[in-house]
């Protein structure tokens, strides 16, 4: 990452003690597991939003600079480093892109007063005091995409396959009220845990209910995995797959898609197509201009985290009621390329 400095070290802060005149963001990033692979992505998009508040002088004349936290391991290990940081004085306010069960485990234990802003798509249900999540519930992430999928493509028989954490099965249920609105059915659903190292009954599970529709709640590198062994089986030309977890990270990973059957359903893409999203352009020239051409790519994760931390940072901005939710919107992978399909934003 170029531009400002990388994230500091928390520990090695609190040896030398909080900066005067410093704002300090947690910044809850997963640099291991299974979504480490769009952390890149994240870490230059939160320093982008940084460079950018500073550069007209910072929060009240405070100058902000990023404090990295690990979250990609396991929830408890997360949510208690963050709460004796947070206790220890290391942050004025965290900003975090994680898994969900990560996100339940750190509300559950932050103190109370600390801020906390969750920007990827969430599990719905209630949220403590402090918390503000700006991404999409699972409806409304899901809802409109399944039923254009049903409408234009013609899946009406449906498998739903996730990792066996909050956050998938909550799209599970979003997607059997869904898919009933559209006379579509679910044939078999299954959720394993993270890392699983055999696909075939999860494979063999969408032969036997001849399906024609999978919708994916696996993340990261699992869900890359999955695909991988999709692919690898036939079922990719028959099959339709939508994703709400797929960005470009991950379709790199996978080597891209040329079959016209793989879908993601994502608050933004890094390629516009017909009707840009003219914000993600503008982020996205900015981006370049600061970090180069070898810049990672601009994700929905990433832009997501870029929008948290110059929120986090307003006069205001932490206020529960204060949600700003992108609208869902629905692309085909086209190689390596997610091209949205215009008119869908439900939001």
């Amino acid at each position: 990452m170029s531009g400002s400095p990388r994230p500091l070290d928390p520990w090695e802060l609190l040896l030398t003690g909080p900066e005067t005149g410093v704002l300090h963001v947690g910044l809850a990033v997963p640099l291991s597991g299974p979504l480490a692979l769009t952390a890149p992505s994240a870490l230059d998009l939160a320093g982008l939003a940084v460079d950018e508040v500073n550069a007209v002088g910072g929060v009240d004349g405070r100058e902000v600079r990023l404090v990295a936290v690990d979250s990609g391991r396991a929830p408890a290990v997360v949510a208690a480093e963050a709460a004796a940081l947070f206790e220890a004085g290391a942050f004025d306010v965290l900003v975090g892109f994680h898994t969900s069960d990560v996100h339940r485990a750190l509300e559950r234990v932050l103190p109370p007063g600390a801020r906390y802003v969750y920007t990827p798509p969430h599990e719905g249900g209630r949220q403590r005091p402090g918390v503000l999540r700006t991404g999409t519930s699972p409806g409304e992430q899901h809802a409109a995409a399944l039923d254009w999928l049903v409408r234009h493509r013609r899946a009406r028989r449906w498998v739903l396959l996730g990792t066996d954490y909050v956050w998938p099965r909550a799209v599970h249920r979003a997607a059997h009220r869904a898919l009933a609105g559209t006379g579509a059915e679910v044939v078999g659903e299954a959720l394993v845990p993270f890392g699983p190292t055999d696909m075939g009954p999860l494979l063999d599970l969408v032969r036997r209910t001849r399906a024609d529709g999978v919708l994916l709640s696996m993340v990261g590198r699992d869900l890359v995995t999955f695909n991988r062994e999709f692919v690898r089986a036939g079922l990719d030309r028959r099959v339709v797959r939508l994703s709400g977890a797929l960005e470009e990270n991950g379709l790199y990973a996978v080597g891209g898609d040329g079959t016209g059957e793989l879908y993601a359903c994502m608050p933004s893409f890094a390629s516009g197509g017909e009707g840009p999203d003219e914000a993600q352009l503008a982020l996205e020239e900015r981006h370049a201009t600061r970090s180069g051409p070898s810049a990672p790519v601009v994700c929905a994760y990433a832009r997501g985290l870029y929008d948290g931390v110059r929120l986090a940072v307003s006069p205001g901005g932490t206020r529960r009621g204060s949600r700003r939710t992108a609208p869902a919107r629905l692309a085909l992978a086209e190689g390596l390329t997610l091209r949205e399909i215009p008119g869908l934003l439900t939001a």
